[in-house]
């Protein structure tokens, strides 16, 4: 059986259980559907509350799956009591019943929000919910609202004005060292809480954007591709990521693609309410229908409403976190060291057409781009056009013969 290990974590200012353990899909179910625990990017791991409950929760997820040791959380929880003051016998005596009606101020820890502030956060995530924001949208506005709201502690987060607001950010932006492309997240949703939930009036304008990092597309070559794949042996993994690379989709668009979607007599897949809540058609390749019939004739139990299934909830689509996992197994299988995840291959996809001599024009339709300026950040990764390029050294080199 697998070794789980729970120890300490901070994560977001709050006081967690980190869960950490190899890579396991048959673990990640239990601990995300049993347990309720949530997968933190930063820190790479499940976590969950520093709470008893949260440690019987995972105890009986676990349970003749895996070993938990405990020996970290349980030094570290050692070492906090020794750090507890103790109070003096005749303050103690000064401690209110239980029974007794006192209001107790709340506790003004990193993760305490003021009951005003509280109410507008509500109003905030009903706001999103009633102008149907997407879940992923939803989930990353209201998170960067809550920590503006943790940081203001008492104040109404309804009385900044923009010159306070440009103080926060740049606290955020010195102090807190966030990237530029969280900043203009917490914009956003700073943006949409003044302008959409409060209605004042172009409240923003006066608040200067970070300029954002301007990355290339991270792309694969077939060769590292094709040795990739190579690599895997399960139907089902092998059919997650023939998908994403044979039409260039995003992870999510994987693995919410429906079975009455793939459209084999016209060779198509509908993509239905992606980015921006467009649907849009792509290609199905004629290598990837005849592996997701042997995928799907072979799978017990049998999908009913996605292509790829969560194998222990019947008609719910798989996870993103367990797609993300396949690829980075099958990276280290086929000796990629490139830094990628899951979304280099929607970004090879399309370099890989731009180098067959596609026009850009089709490949931005595939793709689902709003602007062909998102679709042109390909142009710069192209290998023929970098080759092309004759090199200053080399044809230096040609005229006096450099010695090294």
């Amino acid at each position: 059986m697998e070794t789980i290990h729970l120890k300490p974590l901070l994560h977001r200012g709050r006081q967690c259980i980190g869960i950490y353990y190899p890579p396991n899909d048959k673990l990640n179910q239990f601990i995300q559907k049993k347990a309720g625990a949530s997968w933190s990017r930063t820190h790479k791991c499940w976590y969950l509350p520093n709470k008893k409950e949260s440690y019987i929760k995972i105890k009986q997820a676990v349970q003749g799956a895996g070993i938990l040791d405990t020996s970290s959380l349980k030094q570290y929880l050692v070492l906090q009591k020794k750090k507890a003051p103790q109070l003096p016998a005749a303050v103690k005596c000064m401690v209110p019943h239980k029974k007794m009606a006192v209001a107790l101020p709340p506790p003004k820890s990193p993760g305490w929000i003021s009951e005003e502030n509280a109410g507008a956060l509500h109003l905030f995530k009903q706001q999103l919910q009633l102008k149907a924001y997407s879940a992923s949208t939803i989930r990353t506005y209201t998170n960067e609202l809550q920590q503006f709201l943790y940081t203001i502690k008492h104040k109404p987060a309804s009385q900044f004005t923009t010159t306070r607001l440009k103080d926060y950010l740049q606290y955020c932006y010195v102090t807190l060292k966030l990237s530029e492309a969280t900043l203009h997240s917490r914009i956003n949703a700073l943006k949409f809480y003044y302008e959409q939930v409060l209605h004042k009036e172009k409240f923003f304008w006066e608040i200067p954007r970070p300029k954002k990092h301007d990355q290339l597309p991270k792309v694969l070559s077939e060769e590292e591709i094709g040795r990739m794949f190579n690599a895997i042996g399960n139907l089902k993994h092998k059919a997650i990521l023939f998908t994403a690379y044979s039409a260039g989709l995003r992870v999510s668009e994987v693995i919410n693609l429906k079975i009455r979607d793939v459209d084999s007599s016209r060779m198509q897949l509908l993509i239905e309410k992606s980015k921006g809540k467009k649907d849009r058609y792509v290609g199905l390749s004629i290598l990837l229908l005849d592996v997701l019939r042997a995928y799907l004739q072979t799978c017990k139990p049998m999908p009913k409403k996605y292509v790829f299934e969560n194998p222990l909830r019947a008609a719910e689509a798989y996870s993103v976190r367990s797609a993300q996992k396949i690829f980075e197994v099958a990276k280290e299988k086929a000796f990629v060291t490139k830094r990628v995840g899951i979304h280099s291959l929607r970004h090879s996809f399309a370099t890989h057409l731009l180098e067959k001599g596609i026009d850009i024009r089709y490949i931005k339709d595939l793709l689902g781009h709003f602007s062909i300026k998102t679709t042109e950040r390909y142009l710069h990764v192209k290998k023929e056009t970098l080759i092309n390029i004759p090199n200053v050294l080399d044809e230096l080199n040609k005229t006096f013969t450099l010695e090294w």
